[in-house]
């Protein structure tokens, strides 16, 4: 199950399962659960930890040194979920500071070049295609989908089943069950993510009331933040109301 020319510290924790790649590399203080595959040419590195079932394809470096300033060289750390796939040459970073972490959850497809930056959090179900870049501190919810080359500042929040159009960049958060074009900018709700997500129509119609009177009306949408949560008391448009009320970069 282990290549011979694959490279693993002895006092990394690889579960009997793993599979292993040729010139694979898997360093000291790595922990790897069952049922995973390590590609060749796979660098696993830092105080890694990860989870069932994750495949890691050629030349993905994961746990590597934050790209930060600040890092001063500190053991940080970077937890891996169940079920995800790191296509090519995908770089994940580790944390800055001892007392972070960056997390993956479970269930994501991050493909091919994808780079995923220090202290970043994302979600569960994702798709991050060819491209994807997240700064520093990035929130990624749930069933998020990032088309390819899309860029995401740091410390930017991006809510549950949103979506962002090929190439597009933001630094302001990204309010859940919408999507973005361009830069910065919203072009409604992400209607075909919410249909496959099994909102029913009820829900659905209830976003789209909700999206109209936070972002298509005369007033400024904090000015009727508040007014909207007496009026749309369904457990989405919860969601999308909290969300707006603790943002700190604004919203796009």
């Amino acid at each position: 199950m282990i290549h011979p020319t694959a490279i693993i510290d002895p006092t990394a924790q690889v579960d009997p399962t793993v599979v292993v790649g040729p010139y694979a590399v898997i360093d000291a203080h790595v922990v790897i659960g069952p049922d995973c595959t390590v590609g060749p040419f796979v660098h696993l590195t830092g105080h890694t930890t990860i989870g069932v079932g994750n495949r890691f394809h050629t030349g993905a470096v994961i746990g590597n040194a934050p790209q930060d300033l600040k890092y001063r060289g500190d053991p940080t750390r970077l937890r891996i979920g169940d079920g995800n796939t790191f296509r090519e040459h995908v770089t994940v970073n580790r944390a800055t500071y001892p007392d972070t972490e960056t997390v993956i959850g479970s269930h994501n497809l991050l493909m091919a070049c994808v780079h995923v930056g220090h202290d970043c959090h994302v979600g569960n179900r994702s798709v991050l295609a060819n491209g994807v870049l997240l700064g520093g501190h990035v929130v990624i919810g749930d069933r998020v989908l990032l088309s390819g080359n899309c860029l995401v500042h740091q410390f930017v929040r991006v809510g549950t089943l949103a979506m962002m159009q090929g190439g597009s960049g933001i630094s302001l958060d990204l309010p859940p069950y919408t999507v973005a074009r361009d830069n910065n900018t919203m072009c409604g709700l992400n209607t075909i993510g919410l249909r496959r997500a099994g909102l029913t129509s009820l829900q659905r119609l209830e976003l789209r009331r909700l999206y109209h009177r936070l972002f298509r009306g005369s007033r400024p949408w904090r000015q009727v933040l508040e007014a909207a949560r007496a009026e749309f008391t369904g457990e989405h448009a919860g969601v999308l109301l909290d969300f707006l009320a603790g943002t700190q970069r604004g919203i796009c």
